[in-house]
This record gives C-alpha cells, structure tokens and sequence, in this order.
C-alpha cells in the first residue's frame, strides 16, 4: 500500500508540475505577444492584412467555375500571397512586380525554348532544352552578384530561373505549353495583385516614412546622450545635489540608446531600396532623394562611434584630478549640451520636414565653447607637470571636439537633404504647433524683426505711389525732408 500510495503521489507531483510548466510557457508567449503588440501595433494589423489577402485568395478553389479555369494552377496564387505579402508598401510592391515581370519573361523564354526543341526533334530535344537552361540558369546566377541587381532584383532573377527551368521542363511532356504559361502568369498577377490592393488601401506601412523617421529618432537618441553627458562626467563634482535633481534619469537609460544607433545601417539600406519602389505618399514624391538619408545615417553612425567611445570615460576606473576637471567642466559641459541641442534641432527638422537657423546657432555656441577649452587646456598643461593624470579628461576633450565636427558635417548634410526636397524655411522661434499652423503660401521671404525701442531708428519716406499701393494712395510728404531721424 506505501508503494502504490508513494507511485500515485508522484504521479501527481509530476502532473502538477507539467501542468505549472505548461501554464508558464502559456503566460510567457502571451506576454511577449502583447509587447510586440504594444510596440509596434501595425504588426498586429500586418497580420490580419496576409490572413484577408489568403481568405481572397482561396476563392479560387472555393468557386467551381474559377477553378475549372485556372485549374492546378492556382496554387501559384495561394504561393505568391505567401511568398510576397511583405510588412511595407515598398517591400510589398517590389517583390510582386519582381515576381510578375520575372515570371512574364521567363514564360516568354520559356516557351520559345520549347518551340525551338521541337525543331530538333525528338531525339535533340532533351539536349536542346538542357542547354538553354544551363546557359540561361547560368548567366542568371552570375548576374545576381552584381550589387545593383543584388539589392533590387534578387528575387526577380530567382523566379526567373524557376520559372524558366518548370517551363521548359513541364513543357517538354505538356502539348498545351501556352496554357500552361498563360494559367500560371494569370494566377500569379491575381495573387500580386490582392497583395498590392491590400498593402496599399488597408492601413499601408510606408518604407519611406519609416526611414524618414528612423534617421530623426537617430538623431534624438545621440542628442539624449550628449546633452545628459556632462553632467554624468562631472557628477562627482555635484555630488548628492545633482543625484537628486536628476532623480528621472536615474535609470541611466538616456546614455544607452546610442548603441542601436552602431547597428542601424542594414535597416536603413533595406529600407531605402523599399522605399524606391513606393508610389508617392505624403510628403514624398517620385525620385525622392532616398541616397541622402543614408549619407546622413552614414554620418550619425560615425557620430555614434565617437560617442562609444566617449561612454567609456563616464565609469572609467582612472579619473583625471577634481581640480583639473573643475577647470575644464564649464566648456565641457556647455560643448555637450549645445551639441545635443543641435542635433535635436535638426532631428525635429527632419521630422517637421522645415528648417531654421537655430541649429547654427548651437553649433556656433559649441565652437566657441571648444575655443574656451583649448585655452584653459594650454594653461593647464603649463601648470600642470603630471600629464598621466590628466590624460583621460583631456581625451574625453578632444572626443567632443571631434563630434562637434561630426555634428557639422551632419547639418550640412540634412540642409542639402532639405533644399533637394525642398524644406520650409520657418522662424526658429515657432514652436512645433505654430509651425503646422502657419500657412503654406507666405507674401515674403525672411522674417520681420519688431523694433528695439533702446536704439536710434531710421524712417525712410517715399514721395509717390507705391508699387503694392492700391490706386490713388500716394504717400504725403513729412516737412521739412524725404528722410528723418529719431533716437
């Protein structure tokens, strides 16, 4: 009785612990499914969007009279579906014009291949056939090494050569080869079709919007970094002061974020050849200037890199002497956060697609804090004989310095990415509301600045009619001269 009792306890435990094993395994997908979710809630409809274009798609074999036309043939349908419905327009839209045009011309190769073997009867045309998909498989293959064909038209010229080697052979045995070819193209336009109809009026995920907003969250991440990198770096000299004034950073997360920055040049080209093949959206309009935006994410990785490794003085184990770092932590600090500022400026500019000259500004703040910090390091290293000591703080130095560059060169490139589409030029004083609000169409260029009532004025008087005065309005003349002045 103490065995069977001992066999059926244990059973027990071991079924209550499947069942905790299982119910763990439930929770844990459910949770990580909710985060995708949450995070991204287009994934979620992304989803839906491939299950309706399969639910349409399966009418084919649901409708007797559409599939006595099409016949086997329709599972091409259902593959193309599977095969091409990607999470962007572009993505979308790329593969299936891949596959459509890929599939055309290869069926089109095909059948003359046929055509051509059965010239040379029936014994030469297994061996004819064999050469022309040798050749055609070949120079197909080679071409795909080509980077240009590579990021564009990979999957093209892999169907190609599916198609042409399932043509030529299924048709060596089929006497119907063009009604084979027709039914296979035909259900693969239908397929692409659905796909293309779904991607672009249900909900559409633009690739171009995507990258557009990929380079200002770039931007956004370093400039978090630099403007909370001074006060990180001389935190000994704040002490329990600063600790408590930044008590919503405690996280630290804000020094963080840079890193996803170092691997962000595969999205970004992935999603710049998607973008090509999108249709004019919003803002943006055929032959947009997608090469920019990645010379500019090519210049904030480089930003990045230095960032890195500026991030290594924060925690490092050799620290430069207190008084040392009490001499340099004005222009430091004021280097870090100009440049912050800059590149939030311009993340928001990007963003707002406009531009104004506030960034100029921050840049032109941060050089002359640099200035300020190569005097006060020349006097330093005057004074100062330990030079070991005071290395780790002077290279941090030097590494913003370097990124003030970077930053330059980064505006450079966002101000040509802004005249090649043709950003609006707005006040730097707006705020991001007003600027929505301004209207498109303005009657000048430029800014009108009100008058400062402290400094002496000059009043110009025209004698006659203006140009923009309606008739009969003629300007009277002051006595006493055209010209008068006031202080």
């Amino acid at each position: 009785m103490e065995v069977i009792g001992s066999a059926s306890h244990e059973k027990a435990g071991l079924i209550c612990r499947g069942w905790w094993w299982f119910k763990a395994l439930v929770v844990g997908v459910a949770t990580k499914t909710m985060k995708l979710g949450r995070d991204d809630p287009r994934r979620v409809i992304h989803a839906l969007k491939v299950g309706l274009a399969l639910s349409f798609v399966s009418l084919f074999y649901y409708f007797r009279p559409l599939y006595n036309g099409f016949g086997d043939a329709t599972m091409w349908a259902v593959l193309t579906v599977v095969v091409v419905f990607e999470y962007t327009v572009g993505a979308t839209l790329g593969k299936g014009l891949n596959r459509g045009l890929a599939t055309l011309l290869a069926g089109a190769l095909g059948v003359g291949a046929h055509h051509l073997a059965t010239l040379s009867g029936e014994k030469g045309a297994p061996m004819v056939l064999s050469i022309f998909i040798f050749i055609l498989a070949a120079a197909a293959t080679f071409s795909r090494f080509f980077p240009g064909i590579k990021a564009r038209y990979d999957y093209g010229v892999v169907i190609f050569i599916l198609t042409f080697s399932l043509v030529s052979v299924s048709g060596y045995h089929a006497d119907k080869i063009l009604q084979l070819a027709r039914q296979r193209l035909s259900t693969i336009l239908m397929g692409g079709c659905i796909c293309l109809i779904i991607s672009i009026f249900i909900c559409p995920v633009w690739a171009g919007q995507d990258l557009h907003n990929l380079i200002a969250l770039n931007m956004e991440k370093l400039a978090d970094f630099l403007e909370g990198f001074g006060g990180e770096y001389f935190e000994s000299d704040h002490g329990d002061e600063k600790s408590a004034s930044d008590g919503s950073k405690s996280d630290k997360s804000f020094l963080q974020g840079y890193k996803s920055v170092l691997n962000s040049k595969a999205t970004e080209e992935s999603l710049a050849n998607f973008a090509r093949w999108e249709p004019c959206h919003g803002f943006f309009r055929f032959f947009h200037p997608w090469d920019q935006y990645l010379k500019v994410g090519s210049l904030i990785r480089q930003c990045s890199y230095r960032i890195e490794a500026l991030s290594d003085y924060i925690n490092s184990d050799i620290q430069a002497p207190l008084e040392f770092k009490k001499e340099i932590q004005g222009a430091c600090i004021k280097m870090s956060s100009e440049s912050g500022k800059a590149l939030r400026e311009l993340a928001s500019g990007v963003r707002t697609m406009t531009q104004n000259g506030s960034t100029d500004i921050h840049i032109a703040n941060s050089k002359n804090a640099a200035n300020d910090l190569k005097s006060v390091l020349k006097s330093t290293l005057t004074k100062n004989a330990d030079l070991l000591q005071i290395m780790p703080a002077a290279t941090a130095s030097a590494l913003l310095v370097e990124i003030i560059k970077c930053i330059e060169e980064i505006a450079e490139s966002v101000n040509e990415l802004g005249r090649s589409t043709k950003f609006k030029i707005v006040d730097p004083t707006l705020t991001a509301l007003e600027i929505k609000q301004q209207p498109q169409t303005l009657l000048h260029r430029g800014i009108v600045n009100p008058l400062d009532t402290d400094c002496p004025h000059i009043f110009i008087e025209v004698d006659g009619p203006s140009d923009l005065s309606p008739p009969g309005n003629v300007n009277s003349k002051v006595p006493g001269g055209g010209a008068s002045t006031s202080n």
